[in-house]
């Protein structure tokens, strides 16, 4: 009985080694072969422009190409669930979002994925001040008289954002219950289309983050209000902080970082973050972002599932109310 029980036991312990196998040989060679990088918003918003800018970076500290692809729709939330419902095998990525990682998980009781247990966080790559901008046709040419014109004209004028239950979507709705005014919502699949309209005159206003609206702001095609930052800008010190103007809860920067699947092996998630670490801290990816006005983190694992759940905790508790 006693030799049965040994066996039995040896049998067990040599069944798990053969069953960790394949993933030990898998974050031993890996990567051997392409990335995908899931962005889940249309292309030319900020979080396509963060992920470009260290997908290249990353692609070089990994030695494989790291392609970005595009899932846009439902405020980050089918980008999102593509990535969750992936092969956790470190060859799908996810950029992870203020609306995916919390805005949308706290307005939406239908989305489709956990943003706590499908995913294992990487690293916050950014933070990135968020923006209310104007078309230079509105008849308001500092935050005050945009207040005042919206009070004497209710629901009159429209804002656009990349989606709804989005970051912008929430700052517009914190913007309208703080200031006491009424404008109509329009979503959009992504910051890029947002932009284009506002520059083209279709849409008003506009609630987005720096990167994706900078190029258009400097060329005069949009008027910057206001900023949330916990400070002014350098590029742009003229422009008050929410903070500044009363609306402290309007005042959150925005954030993008690193996702991957849950149950992705331990050695795959390590390599994945030290090549982030490395990439996002490189010379070059740096002067790039802030050339975007985009602030290089680089956190932990364990820091930015810290701040996924404060910044979820946050939304979470505004939805409520």
């Amino acid at each position: 009985m006693k030799f049965r029980r040994v066996f039995t036991r040896c049998l067990i312990a040599a069944g798990t080694a053969l069953a960790l196998l394949p993933a030990l040989a898998l974050a031993q060679t890996y990567p051997n072969k392409p990335i995908k990088l899931i962005v889940p918003f249309a292309p030319a918003g900020t979080t396509d422009i963060v992920a470009r800018i260290v997908a290249d970076q990353l692609s070089r500290e990994l030695g494989q190409t790291v392609i970005v692809e595009n899932r846009a729709g439902g405020g980050g939330a089918i980008g999102a669930d593509v990535v969750a419902k992936s092969t956790p095998d470190g060859y799908t990525l996810g950029m992870a979002t203020v609306s995916t990682m919390a805005v949308n998980p706290a307005a939406n009781a239908k989305i489709p994925y956990n943003n706590f247990t499908d995913f294992i966080p990487i690293t916050k790559f950014v933070a990135v001040p968020n923006v209310l901008c104007v078309h230079p046709s509105v008849p308001a040419k500092d935050f005050k008289e945009f207040v005042e014109l919206l009070k004497k004209n209710p629901g009159k004028y429209s804002f656009a954002t990349s989606g709804t239950a989005g970051i912008g979507h929430m700052m517009g709705e914190l913007f309208l219950s703080a200031s006491g005014t009424d404008m109509v919502h329009i979503p959009y699949k992504g910051a890029g289309p947002a932009v284009i309209d506002v520059v083209g005159g279709q849409v008003p206003v506009l609630f987005d983050n720096l990167p994706s609206s900078k190029a258009q702001i400097d060329a005069g095609k949009m008027r910057l209000l206001a900023v949330a930052a916990p400070k002014r800008l350098a590029a742009y010190p003229n422009v008050p902080t929410f903070a500044e103007l009363g609306m402290a809860e309007v005042n959150d920067p925005a954030w993008y970082g690193l996702v991957v699947p849950a149950k992705t092996p331990k050695e795959i998630v390590d390599t994945l973050y030290a090549a982030s670490v490395k990439a996002v801290n490189h010379p070059a990816t740096k002067e790039k972002l802030a050339q975007q006005g985009a602030d290089p983190v680089a956190n932990t694992p364990a820091e930015f599932a810290k701040d996924i759940r404060v910044e979820y905790d946050k939304m979470k508790a505004i939805v409520v109310k």
